[in-house]
């Protein structure tokens, strides 16, 4: 299928310096893109990333910022423009997901999780919205979660969150949609990373009796579904939120 090109195009992936975002940051440098590997504080990791990218020939660097933060935003999206001359895709995965049972949530753990997850979702697509206005269209994709639908426990703060985010990307869709910038969603369902058998192997299981698919999603698969939504093949698409989640969704539930 053709379409899936990028060279020449800039993408900004946020919240990049491991696990998903890190696995979207390559498939799109894999695709010839010029990215933009965001992070907040694991400067190492992100620079290693980068590393890697130019030494398989492509085009990357690494930058710090604070998305939920205007400044350190517009400093974010500044510096991918002197740097590259554009701004063509924005991918917005960065956030973050702690438990908490809903009675023992404070007021300022349930605002912090709206500013990582929502804020700067908001934020970053105001700003690239402007960027890409400018040069004729682009694409952004959220990263949200099937939580946002089906709400998983201990994580009112979180399910509400990414439930805001899926609203926004259909809001922003319609509004931006006139200035030829296509805005989607993926909404993961339990994605793998090293530890999680260790930490959650009770939820693991579950996930994997339950799916269809009888397995977690790997990062390289939100990787693939952001790659597609972002390209010239998703072209008529906006608006929608797109689970990659094994099936979970249309599990039995009698």
């Amino acid at each position: 299928m053709s379409g899936a090109d990028f060279k020449g195009r800039t993408v900004v992936v946020t919240g990049a310096s491991h696990g998903i975002g890190a696995a979207i940051a390559k498939a799109f440098a894999e695709e010839g893109a010029n990215v933009v590997v965001h992070y907040r504080s694991n400067k190492d990791s992100a620079e290693a990333l980068a590393a890697g990218i130019k030494a398989g020939g492509g085009n990357a660097i690494a930058f710090s910022a604070r998305l939920d933060r205007s400044d350190d935003v517009d400093q974010l999206f500044s510096k991918s423009e002197s740097t590259y001359g554009s701004v063509d895709v924005l991918i917005n995965n960065a956030g973050t997901y702690p438990n908490s049972p809903l009675l023992d949530i404070s007021r300022e753990e349930w605002q912090k999780m709206y500013a990582d997850n929502t804020v700067s979702t908001f934020l970053c697509t105001k700003v690239a919205a402007l960027c890409m206005k400018k040069t004729g269209g682009g694409s952004i994709v959220n990263i949200t979660s099937i939580s946002a639908a089906h709400p998983g426990p201990d994580h009112s703060h979180y399910n509400s969150a990414k439930a805001a985010v899926d609203m926004f990307t259909r809001s922003a869709a319609q509004e931006l949609g006139p200035y030829n910038i296509r805005v989607n969603a993926v909404a993961p369902g339990v994605v793998f990373r090293s530890d999680i058998e260790e930490l959650w192997p009770d939820g693991v299981e579950r996930f994997r009796n339950a799916a269809p698919l009888g397995c977690l999603v790997q990062p390289e698969d939100v990787a693939k579904a952001c790659v597609f939504l972002a390209s010239d093949n998703a072209a008529r698409i906006s608006g929608i939120i797109l689970p990659v989640d094994s099936g979970i969704l249309s599990a039995k539930v009698y």
